[in-house]
């Protein structure tokens, strides 16, 4: 997982000047600790998360946190309405319980 502050900058894959950026193969990016808002005003942080983690019961009420708060028909990047460190800690749990599952 990547995390990246919105601001951007030169090490940052996802940039915010207009610039088409490239997203790692089976990922997803998203904007975490936007406020409310959600009005792209450069607050929050970027982060690229695995796209397997979307199934999990903890990462999956959280995208529904977005669709109340957003509704569906988000333009751009995913915006999710928490606390960055939450949602650190939650897809951090996400990708420990993944690797405790029995192959």
């Amino acid at each position: 997982m990547v995390w990246r502050r919105k601001s951007g900058g030169a090490a940052s894959p996802c940039r915010d000047d207009g610039e088409s950026y490239k997203v790692p193969k089976g990922h997803i990016p998203m904007v975490v600790g936007c406020g409310g808002d959600g009005d792209g005003d450069g607050h929050g942080e970027r982060v690229l998360v695995p796209v397997r983690l979307l199934g999990d019961p903890c990462v999956a009420e959280l995208l529904d946190m977005a669709a109340q708060s957003y509704g569906y028909g988000q333009p751009g990047v995913l915006r999710v309405p928490c606390d960055a460190g939450h949602f650190r800690r939650v897809v951090e749990c996400a990708l420990r319980s993944e690797s405790c599952q029995p192959a």
